[in-house]
């Protein structure tokens, strides 16, 4: 039986926590802040309750398994799972819209056709055959196993199968995922569809891999899902889980060091100069609070995959509402620029600030746990900014709920207050600089969107989570975690699950 020290009690730490715990391990969680989650954050007034992180699960399977594999009781045990149906609502700069069924590739290709024209179905259900191709090639290499060795591999090959185009006498294929929906889908609304699922992870479509094709792919192949309560509840029984397999938890407790003897993590040095000995550390920080931690010790050898470098933030506003909630709303309405070009170039270009009408995510639950009786309704919205953003937020969340309200009707009659969430206080929480939110890693494009392998170039010292392998996203910290617990319970020789 070792010693652990996690630093960090985000939903990565925590999974493998509680993999390591059952695998007979002493396991200690060290988190700076005075509660568990990571980002997944609730916000309670006057009876309304917001999650002020992610609002949705995609992959629901990941954290399935963590629970089979860490105890009796299944996840539905513990949290209540609803599949999201429609999958989303999509309102178009156009003003056409489109409700997409859940898991109905046939209902929703109807469902295109009715709304975008005949063929525009047929065509985004061509594009969704494609990218489960590009999901099969990638799903065990990037989710599934350690990052290989041979990482130039998946940074040059390509798994999406693009089709070939046509243009200016040459034929090509789309290397990016505006040039799928360009290409491929040839409808500015199928396109604007296809880059929102980028956009809300902060990856910029033009520079965007094709097989970020994934990202929608996932959502129809595997549904959206909802924990009622919000999804702080998944937090918190991943968090009882641990408890229950004896991990134990120093909250309000900084890690400032990590103890290195002879080239091998031994321990943590905690804020008050204390130190907590260890055989294994696991680290779920961003690169640059690691790098602080490790005095003079080189992390990354000369051909690994280097950290990403600063990604995009969020900005939520929370709704508190006069009026229930309709029977019939949508869970989730995207709202779509009328500027995507300028929106792109304020979030990865030099524009000073985002257009006035940014594309927005409406989160409408319907969850009487989040409001104070039937007659109010708790609503969610975000949007995609700059870490560190310098615009006033209060205008930027004035832009919000506007654009809002062509998903709510009368939405300025019905608020009693709102609240906003910045990238200063996702930095606050996470420890992120700006505020920057990890996504998940890709292939192709030179492996800029690979994530640094969860073995260090110090033994004995692992990283988990978001900034590491296999990247942000609640599946990906969860499959980091249990990829970290299989490198320390089998060895450098473990190759994942099968």
């Amino acid at each position: 039986m070792a010693r652990i020290a996690v630093i960090g009690a985000g939903m990565g730490a925590m999974a493998a926590a509680a993999r390591l715990a059952v695998a007979g391990h002493r396991v200690t969680v060290y988190e700076r802040t005075e509660t568990y989650g990571g980002a997944l954050r609730p916000f309670e007034r006057d009876g309304f309750a917001f999650d002020t992180g992610p609002g949705l699960l995609p992959l629901p399977a990941v954290y399935r398994d963590l629970f089979l594999k860490t105890g009796k009781e299944p996840l539905e045990d513990r949290v209540e799972l609803v599949q999201v149906d429609p999958s989303a609502r999509h309102v178009f700069a156009d003003g056409a819209e489109v409700s997409l069924p859940n898991v109905s590739r046939a209902g929703v290709v109807a469902a295109l056709d009715e709304a975008l024209g005949a063929g525009a179905g047929r065509r985004w259900g061509d594009f969704l055959v494609r990218a489960r191709e590009a999901w099969d090639r990638a799903r065990r290499p990037l989710l599934e196993e350690p990052l290989w060795p041979n990482w130039q591999v998946l940074a040059e090959r390509e798994p999406y199968p693009a089709v070939p185009h046509k243009r200016l006498l040459r034929t090509r294929q789309a290397g990016t995922l505006a040039e799928v929906g360009a290409w491929e889908l040839r409808d500015p609304r199928l396109a604007a569809l296809l880059e929102s699922h980028a956009l809300a992870y902060g990856l910029d479509p033009r520079t965007a891999p094709a097989s970020a094709a994934v990202l929608p792919y996932l959502d129809h192949a595997f549904g959206t899902w909802y924990v009622r309560g919000g999804l702080r509840e998944l937090a918190r029984a991943v968090y009882e889980r641990c408890l229950d397999r004896r991990v134990e938890f120093v909250l309000g407790t900084e890690v400032t060091g990590i103890v290195d003897k002879d080239g091998r993590a031994a321990g943590v040095e905690l804020a008050d100069g204390t130190v907590a000995e260890a055989e294994f550390v696991v680290a779920g920080v961003p690169p640059r609070t690691l790098d602080g931690m490790v005095r003079g010790a080189a992390l990354r050898d000369a051909g690994e995959v280097p950290p990403q470098p600063g990604a995009p933030s969020r900005l939520t506003v929370l709704l508190a509402l006069r009026g229930g909630r309709p029977e019939g709303t949508a869970h989730r309405t995207m709202v779509h620029t009328e500027d995507r070009a300028a929106e792109l170039d304020a979030l990865f270009g030099t524009a000073p600030e985002l257009p006035e009408r940014p594309t927005v995510a409406v989160s409408r639950p319907g969850d009487p746990a989040l409001v104070p009786d039937p007659e109010h309704e708790a609503v969610t919205l975000t949007a995609t900014v700059p870490a560190s953003a310098s615009a006033d937020p209060r205008k930027q969340a004035d832009r919000m709920i506007a654009v809002a309200s062509r998903a709510i009707p009368g939405l300025r009659d019905r608020l009693l207050w709102h609240e906003v969430r910045t990238p200063a206080d996702i930095a606050r929480v996470t420890g992120a600089e700006g505020g920057a939110v990890p996504a998940p890693a890709f292939a192709a494009a030179g492996g800029r969107l690979l994530h640094p392998a969860n073995t260090t170039g110090l033994t004995g010292l692992f990283t988990v989570g978001g900034w590491s392998h296999p990247g942000g996203g609640l599946p990906h910290a969860g499959m980091s975690g249990a990829l970290v617990a299989g490198l320390i319970v089998e060895g450098p020789e473990f190759r994942g699950s099968q």
